[in-house]
């Protein structure tokens, strides 16, 4: 299998890809899609479709040497015109592999989407110290320490004292 096709089928586990025309054009207008992806052999209605909606979106549309059914086939479905790719990441690991084979073509575009995954990455790796920092509940140096409270002493309870019910016989032991 094809690298790209590989990582389509990764995008689809991760659910991170839009497979369709309504899909498509949705997150594109929703600005949820990185990259579109048109098959080789989809109708010229479709493709002039697939570039409006990255038009209307600002986001590259990359046309890729796979069929309808190549394409269908990695997303879990019979046949596929157009994808959407929602994560950055995998959007600029199938631009760059798909760079290699049409430089031309695809080559601006995957430099693009490789700026973003590395600014997406960035934001990602500051949010995670962030929360680590909250995590251990870091204190300004120039605050006090919290004050301990003791909890207070409880109360000793009272024991019940043991009355036997009913007749009570005594043995004493002879010597």
């Amino acid at each position: 299998m094809d690298s790209v096709l590989h990582l389509l089928g990764i995008a689809r586990k991760a659910g991170r890809v839009e497979a369709g025309e309504e899909p498509v054009g949705a997150a594109a207008r929703a600005r949820q899609a990185k990259v579109i992806l048109t098959a080789a052999d989809g109708a010229d209605n479709s493709l002039r479709r697939a570039a409006h909606f990255a038009e209307s979106g600002k986001i590259p549309c990359l046309p890729t040497p796979y069929t309808k059914g190549e394409l269908g086939g990695a997303v879990g479905r019979s046949a596929c015109t157009m994808l959407a790719l929602t994560d950055i990441g995998l959007a600029a690991a199938i631009a760059g592999k798909l760079a290699q084979a049409n430089p031309e073509g695809c080559g601006p575009a995957a430099e693009e989407l490789k700026l973003q995954a590395g600014k997406a990455l960035q934001r990602q790796k500051e949010q995670r110290a962030h929360e680590k920092k909250l995590q251990r509940k870091a204190q300004k140096p120039w605050a006090p320490p919290p004050k301990e409270t003791k909890p207070a002493p409880k109360a000793p309870k009272e024991s019940k004292k043991f009355a036997p019910k009913g007749k009570l016989t005594i043995k004493k032991r002879l010597p």
